[in-house]
């Protein structure tokens, strides 16, 4: 059967497990870091098992001084824990840029 591709074999396809899926938000200005065919203001990202807050903002390029508001869970992260808060499997992740206006 020279030339022929094999069938995948799916029953062998062992998902990695040391990556993890969480949403990441982002709202306002911040929506140009989310990665490409993201569907309104969030995207499902793949990031390695232990990835801090911070880790993940940075690798998606989204600048320190404009995570003003950060929820993880609907909970608030402030600035001194985003950089040791793991995330887990299923978390959800939204950031805002600081507001002006009057």
């Amino acid at each position: 059967m020279a030339g022929r591709a094999r069938p995948l074999d799916t029953d062998r396809i062992v998902s990695d497990p040391s990556t993890i899926t969480v949403t990441l938000k982002l709202y306002a200005s911040l929506g140009a870091f989310l990665p490409a065919g993201h569907a309104r203001n969030e995207a499902t990202v793949s990031v390695r098992d232990g990835t801090t807050i911070d880790a993940l903002l940075d690798g998606h390029n989204v600048p320190r001084e404009s995570r003003h508001l950060v929820l993880l869970n609907g909970h608030f992260q402030p600035p001194a824990v985003r950089g040791s808060v793991k995330l887990k499997a299923g978390d959800a992740l939204a950031v805002w840029p600081p507001v002006a206006g009057g």
